[in-house]
């Protein structure tokens, strides 16, 4: 499967809330930074990922061998933010994710 398929289908499951198919395409070692925090774990990350229920509808999605770049809204509890994602993807496994977006609709 290919780092674009991978990513794709991981982000798929987390909008089914699907949160155990979405954990098989994390690397148990993986790292999530983003604008409001980080996380260090698949164990974490998916628990956190439990909580918020965020809803992800994918504008566009471009990849490299190893590196998936995606630009997205996610619904954040009625919030729509206008994201960018960069998933770094080794052996199958999403290994690394960095978001980053403008915080100031969910802050309010």
């Amino acid at each position: 499967m290919k780092s674009k398929d991978i990513v794709l289908t991981f982000i798929h499951a987390l909008n089914r809330e699907d949160f155990a198919t979405a954990k098989k395409y994390l690397d148990d070692d993986m790292s999530f930074e983003g604008v409001l925090g980080s996380r260090k774990g698949a164990g974490v990350y998916i628990e956190d990922m439990k909580k918020m229920k965020f809803k992800y509808e994918v504008q566009k999605a471009v990849a490299d061998e190893n590196d998936v770049a995606m630009l997205y809204s996610i619904d954040m509890g009625g919030t729509s933010i206008l994201t960018a994602g960069w998933y770094g993807v080794s052996n199958g496994k999403i290994m690394t994710i960095k978001v980053i977006f403008d915080p100031r609709p969910v802050l309010k």
